[in-house]
């Protein structure tokens, strides 16, 4: 297993109700039409990512888990890898429920959306100072 540790904040139109993705993006700006947002000004993209994450997460053997940690409240999303993820996106990265690929996204498969976050975790996500810690891991079954 290898991971990746970056940071994302908080913002006051972060919902979380969307059924089939999370995102989260380098942007500053947010609309509540964003509701898959769970994290804006991230530290990292996915085009930022390591060359070795690149090749693991084309991989369908690929376990992917995405850990969301704000203050005290860890949410931990697991997907896999895809040969159509290509992490071209200079500012987002979305994690989804289907099979749907593109080079805004992490992993598919994924086992969460942001609705089915835990609404206490995206309370704390709606204020700007809040810190989202993220840390991504990838664990090779092949």
């Amino acid at each position: 297993m290898r991971s990746i540790r970056f940071k994302a904040f908080g913002h006051e139109n972060i919902r979380a109700t969307h059924k089939t993705t999370i995102e989260i993006t380098r942007e500053d700006r947010l609309t509540t039409r964003g509701d898959c947002i769970v994290g804006v000004r991230a530290t990292l993209a996915l085009a930022s990512l390591p060359s070795w994450a690149k090749a693991a997460a084309r991989n369908p053997l690929t376990e992917i888990v995405l850990r969301l940690i704000v203050d005290d409240y860890v949410q931990e999303v697991r997907g896999h890898g895809s040969p159509g993820l290509t992490y071209e996106s200079e500012t987002c990265m979305v994690v989804r429920r289907s099979n749907y690929t593109c080079g805004r996204t992490l992993m598919v498969g994924a086992d969460k959306a942001a609705l089915d976050l835990d609404r206490e975790f995206v309370r704390r996500l709606v204020h700007p100072e809040a810190v989202l810690v993220c840390e991504l891991q990838y664990i090779s079954r092949s």
